[in-house]
């Protein structure tokens, strides 16, 4: 019997279609870290994107006799994960402010731009943008692909995507000059 670290791809799938416990721990093990980075980064919220990613991976041990392998199994939960992220954040009532650009808590890098400086600011978008700027440039969906997934018209996604950007550039250019 392979171990959770050593089974493959059709191991897990056949695995966890037959509810053994091992298949279905090494299917969380393989994915959880990615698909709860995927979605953080849509809901913007810890707790949020930890209900996301329980919810997203009961769906898809419920979902998996319909898996018809057109794709990776990870790109099929990625998919999943996105969806009741989308999903929750349209169900969770929107309270949060915007961080303000000359908050104490950032820090004037002058020219050099740091990964953790630049997700700070994707996640002050307002969560339209924030939605359609992870989905497109971070996750590499087309703008059907969002489209289809949040709801939209294409051109809405291209719309928020242009208002993402525009709004990034603004967001970075006040917090580097502060």
């Amino acid at each position: 019997m392979p171990t959770t670290l050593s089974m493959t791809e059709a191991e897990i799938i056949e695995g966890c279609l037959a509810n053994d416990r091992l298949a279905q721990k090494a299917l969380y093990d393989r994915y959880s870290q990615a698909m709860y980075t995927i979605a953080y980064r849509i809901t913007n919220d810890f707790d949020l994107a930890s209900d996301v990613l329980q919810e997203g991976f009961l769906k898809a041990f419920r979902a998996l006799p319909k898996f018809r392998k057109e794709s990776t199994l990870g790109a099929w939960l990625k998919t999943i994960i996105i969806r009741t992220a989308i999903s929750r954040m349209k169900r969770e009532p929107s309270f949060e402010e915007l961080p303000s650009a000359a908050s104490e808590d950032w820090v004037d890098w002058g020219d050099f731009m740091t990964a953790e400086y630049l997700e700070k600011a994707i996640q002050s978008l307002p969560e339209g943008y924030r939605a359609v700027f992870v989905l497109i440039e971070v996750e590499g969906y087309s703008h059907q692909e969002t489209a289809d997934m949040l709801g939209i018209s294409p051109g809405t996604s291209k719309s928020q995507l242009f208002h993402a950007k525009k709004r990034l550039r603004r967001i970075l250019s006040e917090w580097l000059d502060v």
